[in-house]
């Protein structure tokens, strides 16, 4: 593979560290008084205008900018683990496969079950959707993260099936300027420059995040930069926001080790068997968005987008290691009215969305079996997605509020077919034909007030997700279009929180049923109408032990089993009622413990287990699951300036960041030995 200039990360952090001695001012996250203060948190993921975080009836977790930089993750999976019920299997470079409520979740139902945001607005089109979505994210350069477990308001829709992560974009007068640079075990190196100028009548922001990674396997190296451009300005009648973000992705691609226990032997483990796998991509997103009030009691928004991505991978899996050239380019506009009454709040809203969006793939080896040398496909899609929606909230005395929502959604999808319609090998290549998915999505919820710090919340919503376009028209012989409908979910849960100055915790039981399951089986025919079960609790603790001491706790406990029957030839892969899905752990906790002796000094220690599962659907293969410990610290030792660093894997314990059981065999991503990384972060 041809990847970037491999000093790209290393370069900017030589120039930022630079500029160190002009440095000065204070530093983001290092105040003692953000230990353990949930005042005033707000998200804006359920309700635009905004919401209290503890008043919220939507099961959202929000993390916040100081954590971020405090975390410093070199991965997605490392800050999402935090969050009670979600688990991100962490593949090779940027890649994932993620769990919210749900198992890790592959292929269409990975892509198209959790819907990725940047500000509420999706990363990717509906149908559009990739199973490792966040490397599009601006993972290093976020100002928060919310995360919604189980379906979102009215304010989602097609993908939003199990949960919702929305990024949200940092503002120029929250954030500071400065820069960091951190160097790392595995060759890693990672820089960061924020310029940020607030003014009054308007305010810029302009960031600029490098990675680079040698590797921990052999030939699996990354490059990976994001920037972003953020203005926000205020006119008479009219606020304004302008974002732009641009994520671009070279990457070489270690695929699994096979074997039993193979994750075990190091030299097995860092075995690279395809040296010759990569991926390549870019997004680009353009958002503006404005909001005013229309009287003393309405507001308004709109919000007009643009997004275009592309991305070529070398599918390495499979014996043809075809390349997949795909992309999409999208123009879209969000509008709502939100109105204050009497006896509480309603928002109305309407989404709009056009799509255009091609894949080819080409084989150039040789034919092997029934992977056919030459072209498999080539389509171009025109989608469009409708969406009006209503939710609201009343106050029906001082301690009870009840929520209601409804969202209508239509996803058209117009396939052009550019190649014969016929069949090659195990290829089909259906011919040109239009497909529509009509989604409707209700959720009523209510939150009683017991006492000034404690609440019960309970909640009944439906989530679902159209038909991603890979999985209808990419189809092999034998396959057929008709019958797919889109998934649905319907989920109940119930909790209880309770807020304090020293002690904050909650619980939450859940249930919920998958309805239209679709997949294609080991022996590659589509399923349709299949069902899954899922139910379980989650909790979540933050604790102020003393002044110094904090502990916080992420876990969940649930069962994930499949509905319904499916015999095949594989006894591994043959579905049975009540038996759990395959790589769907009962038990995920994530403990921390922070010491923050002075202001100027914090140290924290990270304990993360992942439990038990099935490695197969037949539940005849597993594996053990986990634990791994991870050391934190920081030291500032100037005004505007601290260094930082961490211990990874601090036991170098050999694990799997992901068992799976295909094709006869045992195959796992082994994880990442002992890692050391430091790094200097200043202000100006």
């Amino acid at each position: 593979m041809r990847m970037g200039e491999p000093g790209l990360a290393g370069l900017a952090a030589s120039v930022m560290l630079a500029a160190g001695a002009a440095a000065q001012g204070p530093l983001p996250g290092n105040n003692r008084d953000d230990v353990f203060n949930r005042d005033d948190v707000i998200v804006v993921t359920g309700a635009r205008s905004g919401e209290a975080v503890d008043a919220t009836i939507l099961p959202v977790t929000r993390i916040d900018g100081d954590t971020l930089i405090r975390t410093a993750a070199q991965h997605p999976a490392e800050i999402l683990a935090r969050v009670p019920g979600v688990a991100l299997n962490r593949g090779n470079g940027a890649e994932h496969l993620a769990a919210i409520r749900s198992p890790v979740l592959t292929g269409g139902a990975g892509a198209g079950s959790f819907l990725y945001l940047e500000d509420g607005i999706p990363l990717r089109a509906a149908g559009f959707a990739n199973v490792n979505g966040l490397f599009e994210a601006l993972n290093g350069l976020s100002g928060g993260i919310e995360i919604v477990r189980g379906p979102g308001s009215a304010l989602q829709g097609s993908n939003g099936l199990h949960g919702v992560i929305n990024y949200l974009t940092p503002t120029a007068a929250d954030t500071a300027s400065g820069f960091e640079a951190e160097l790392g075990s595995f060759g890693r190196r990672r820089g960061q420059l924020i310029i940020s100028r607030p003014g009054d009548g308007a305010s810029a922001l302009l960031a600029i995040a490098g990675q680079h990674e040698d590797g921990w396997r052999d030939e699996a190296g990354l490059d990976r930069v994001e920037t972003l451009v953020r203005l926000d300005g205020a006119m008479p009648r009219f606020d304004w926001r302008a974002t732009a973000a641009l994520v671009s992705l070279q990457q070489e691609t270690a695929g699994y080790v096979g074997g039993l226990d193979a994750y075990r032997n190091l030299d097995l483990a860092r075995r690279n068997g395809d040296p010759e796998a990569f991926r390549n991509a870019q997004a680009l997103r353009l958002t503006l968005s404005l909001s005013g009030q229309a009287d003393a009691l309405t507001q308004w928004q709109v919000t007009p987008y643009l997004r275009a991505n592309e991305m070529d991978f070398l599918m390495h899996f499979l014996p043809s290691e075809a390349l997949e050239e795909s992309g999409h380019a999208s123009a879209g506009v969000q509008t709502s009215l939100t109105r204050q009454t009497g006896w509480g709040e309603w928002v109305l809203g309407a989404d709009v969305e056009a799509t255009t969006g091609t894949l080819r793939e080409t084989q150039t080896r040789p034919t092997l079996f029934s992977f056919v040398q030459g072209e498999h496909y080539d389509y171009t899609v025109d989608s469009t997605l409708t969406a009006v929606y209503g939710q609201g909230y009343w106050d029906a005395s001082d301690a009870l509020r009840l929520q209601a929502g409804l969202r209508l959604e239509r996803v058209q999808y117009d396939y052009d077919n550019r190649l014969a319609d016929n069949a090659i090998g195990r290829y089909l290549r259906v011919a040109d034909r239009s497909d529509g998915y009509d989604l409707v999505l209700p959720h009523v919820g209510a939150s009683w007030q017991i006492n000034t710090s404690s609440h019960v919340v309970t909640r009944l919503a439906r989530g679902a997700r159209a038909p991603q376009t890979a999985e209808l028209y990419r189809l092999q012989p034998g396959q057929v279009i008709d019958g797919i409908e889109p998934e649905t979910l319907d989920s109940f849960e119930i909790g209880y929180r309770r807020g304090g100055a020293r002690f904050d915790w909650s619980v939450t039981a859940f249930a919920m049923k998958k309805h239209n399951v679709f997949f294609r089986d080991a022996d590659g025919f589509n399923v349709t109408g299949g069902q899954t079960r899922h139910h379980g609790l989650e909790l979540a603790l933050d604790w102020l032990a003393s002044s110094t001491l904090t502990f916080n706790l992420a876990g969940s406990w649930a069962r994930h089993l499949y509905d319904f029957d499916r015999p095949v030839s594989t006894a591994s892969e043959t579905i049975r009622a009540g038996a759990e899905i395959d790589t769907a752990p009962e038990w995920l906790w994530n403990v921390r413990a922070r010491w923050q002796p002075t202001a100027r000094f914090s140290g924290e220690l990270e304990w993360s287990h992942m439990g038990r599962y099935f490695t197969d659907a037949g539940n005849l293969h597993s594996y053990d699951g986990h634990d791994l410990f991870h050391l934190r610290a920081r030291y500032q030792w100037r005004e505007g300036a601290e260094i930082f660093g961490a211990i990874r894997n601090l036991l170098n314990t050999r694990y799997a960041e992901r068992a799976d059981y295909a094709f006869g065999s045992d195959r796992y991503f082994p994880g990442e030995e002992r890692g050391v990384s430091i790094g200097v972060r200043v202000g100006f």
